[in-house]
C-alpha cells in the first residue's frame, strides 16, 4: 500500500453541517479543509451533517485543498453512520477524534476496506488522521504510531487533554508541553506528520504567531485552525523563509560538492557542517517543495 503525503501546514476545521461555510472554505485555497461531525456540531445537528457533508464531496469543488471528515469517536454509537454516509463518497482521508487505543485505528480502517471492496476503489488510497487529546493516548502513542499503513498523521489535541489530566490552561502552554513533545518525538520515530495544537483564541493574531512559529521549531508538520483569519499565519510559520531555503540549498550544493571531494564535515561560512546539519537542510528543501516555493 503506497500513501502519498500531502503539506498539512494548516488543517481548517469547518463545522459539517453548513454548506455555506463549506463552501468558503473551499475558496480559500489552503492546505486542509476538515468537515466535522464530532465537537463542532451539536447532536440533534449530526444527520444532518453527515448528509451535508455527503453532499460536499460530490459537488464542492474543493481545489487542491484535501478533503477530510472528522467522525464522532469510536465508541460514541455515532462512528458507524458517520461512515456509512461519507464513505461512498471517497473522501480524501478520515480523521479519528479521541484515540486511546490502536484498535480503534484498525475498526475504522477495515470498515474503510470494506468501501474499497464494496466500491472497487484502488486500496490505500483513504488515509487517515487520528486526534490524541488524553493521558492515555500519550502514553500509548508508541502502539498508535504503528497502529495502520493508512495512518499519516497524528493530530495534538490540547484543550481536551488539559481537562483529562485536571491542568490549567496558560497562554505560555508549560501544562501541555510533555504532551505536546511526545506527539512530536513519536511521529518522527515512526515517519508521520505532526499537526499542532489549535490556537483557541482566533483575534489574537500576535499570540497565534508566536505559538505557530514554536510548533514549527519543535518539528510539527503543520497546525489545526478553527477561523479563516489563521490561515495565513499559520502557513506563513510553516513554511521557510526565503533566507532560510536559500542557506539549505547553499548548504546541500556544498555537502554534494565536498563528498565527491572525499570530505565529510566542512566548514560554510565560518561554521562546521556535518550529517546533522545537512539532513536538517534537506528537511527544510523538503518543506520548501511542499510548498512550492521551489521545484
Amino acid at each position: 500500500m503506497t500513501l502519498t503525503m500531502p503539506a498539512r501546514r494548516a488543517l481548517l476545521y469547518m463545522p459539517g453541517d453548513d454548506m455555506r461555510k463549506i463552501q468558503k472554505a473551499a475558496n480559500l485555497d489552503i492546505d486542509c479543509i476538515c468537515m466535522d461531525m464530532e465537537d463542532g456540531v451539536a447532536l440533534n445537528r449530526k444527520p444532518q451533517a453527515r448528509q451535508t457533508i455527503a453532499e460536499a464531496l460530490q459537488k464542492v469543488d474543493f481545489g487542491r485543498s484535501e478533503r477530510l471528515a472528522r467522525i464522532n469517536p469510536v465508541g460514541s454509537g455515532l462512528e458507524m453512520d458517520d461512515l456509512s454516509e461519507v464513505l461512498p463518497f471517497r473522501p480524501d482521508g478520515i480523521v479519528i477524534p479521541k484515540v486511546d487505543r490502536a484498535e480503534q485505528i484498525h475498526w475504522v480502517s477495515q470498515q474503510i476496506s470494506m468501501a474499497e471492496q464494496e466500491f472497487d476503489w484502488p486500496p490505500g488510497q483513504i488515509h487517515l488522521l487520528v486526534v490524541v487529546e488524553s493521558a492515555l493516548g500519550i502514553v500509548n502513542l508508541a502502539q498508535i504510531a504503528q497502529a495502520d499503513e493508512r495512518l499519516q498523521a497524528i493530530i495534538f489535541g490540547a484543550e481536551d487533554f488539559a481537562s483529562d489530566t485536571g491542568a490549567i490552561r496558560t497562554p505560555v502552554g508549560w501544562e501541555v508541553f510533555y504532551a505536546r513533545s511526545a506527539v512530536v518525538t513519536h511521529c518522527a520515530a515512526y515517519g508521520l506528520q505532526a499537526i499542532d495544537m489549535v490556537y483557541v483564541d482566533f483575534q489574537d493574531e500576535a499570540g497565534l504567531r508566536v505559538e505557530a512559529l514554536q510548533g514549527a521549531q519543535m518539528a510539527f508538520s503543520g497546525k489545526q485552525i478553527i477561523h479563516p483569519n489563521q490561515i495565513a499565519p499559520v502557513q506563513e510559520a510553516f513554511t521557510p523563509s526565503d533566507q532560510a531555503i536559500a542557506h539549505a540549498r547553499r548548504v546541500v550544493e556544498a555537502f554534494a560538492e565536498y563528498q565527491k571531494a572525499g570530505v565529510g564535515a566542512f566548514a560554510l561560512d565560518g561554521k562546521m557542517v556535518d550529517a546533522p546539519i545537512v539532513k536538517a537542510a534537506e528537511k527544510v528543501m523538503a518543506l520548501a517543495r511542499a510548498a512550492e516555493k521551489v521545484f
